[in-house]
């Protein structure tokens, strides 16, 4: 587990040289095809090689959900296991994480025509209103979640408005998930902020670099995406999409692509925090692959 570009692909491709492992993806953006470069998806080469599950499963068009990943890390372990593969779940997406471990709620579903109508809600009346509307009839999670954050608000007033059901309600009635066998949790992070700021920008600036407009521009050709679906959603693909848009310049979607990077970072951080029984490692000072290799032989 770990922050965006806090290299837990290279330490994963590492161990898969030294064992048969069989990586298992927890990106909730990594699932779509044809979204590769803003992903930072392995390269072909690398998926024909190196086993992974749950990668290029899903159309941008369609939605993924902590609920369906649930129901997928199972067949994907028994798929490792019956292979003598040893199953390795590598990624950012925390709510998957815990999901995952503690179980989930029984929410709605992701419903694309209501977003729209909300981001149209938004625009007229801005976020802060829809905010205030979520406060009174989900005052719990209006406390939780901050005025600034448009995607928690959205998905809140989403869940009251399809079900009838707060929010709060239905998180307090949690699923378990299929057991896959005990969890031993390791996390990737820089312990300084600064470090992994400049990891972010320099990957940024690579995505740019090797055509991360086009891939977007691609995406946005097919005709049945907008940002109202949530591959599009993702970190990096609603900037570019904007500066498609014409919102702002390549040097402003530079900088804001890079900034809404740090912030989804900052927030990962605050999820890893809570993992109290995940053992924490430096990339750049701790001997990482030797580490999880000692881990992965007193497994066998």
């Amino acid at each position: 587990m770990g922050p965006t570009a806090s290299g837990k692909t290279g330490a994963a491709l590492a161990l898969a040289r030294r064992f048969p492992v069989h990586i298992i993806s927890v990106d909730s953006a990594q699932v779509y095809r044809g979204m590769d470069i803003g992903t930072a998806k392995p390269s072909r080469e690398v998926l024909e090689r190196v086993p992974h599950g749950l990668v290029d499963i899903c159309d941008p068009a369609d939605a993924y959900s902590a609920a369906r990943f649930c129901e997928d890390v199972p067949v994907e372990v028994r798929k490792a296991r019956s292979a003598g593969r040893v199953p390795l779940l590598v990624g950012g997406t925390m709510l998957y994480f815990r999901a995952l471990e503690h179980g989930l709620a029984d929410l709605p579903t992701a419903d694309a025509e209501l977003r729209e109508r909300m981001e149209g809600e938004a625009a007229a009346r801005g976020w802060d209103a829809l905010h205030r509307e979520l406060a009174a009839v989900d005052p719990e999670s209006a406390r939780r979640i901050h005025p600034n954050d448009t995607q928690r608000i959205q998905r809140a007033l989403e869940i009251y408005r399809l079900s009838g059901s707060t929010m709060t309600a239905l998180l307090a009635d949690v699923r378990r998930p299929e057991p896959v066998g005990t969890l031993v949790k390791y996390v990737l992070a820089p312990p300084r902020r600064e470090t992994l700021n400049a990891r972010i920008a320099q990957r940024f600036d690579a995505m740019l670099d090797n055509g991360f407009v086009q891939e977007v521009e691609a995406l946005r050709a097919r005709g049945d995406l907008g940002l109202n679906h949530p591959s599009m959603r993702a970190v990096g693909y609603r900037q570019v999409w904007q500066y498609l848009d014409g919102a702002f310049d390549r040097a402003q979607l530079r900088e804001n692509g890079i900034v809404a990077t740090r912030q989804f970072a900052k927030r990962q951080v605050t999820w890893l925090r809570k993992e109290t029984d995940a053992v924490w490692m430096d990339p750049d000072r701790d001997p990482v692959v030797d580490r999880l290799t000692h881990v992965i032989e007193s497994m066998s």
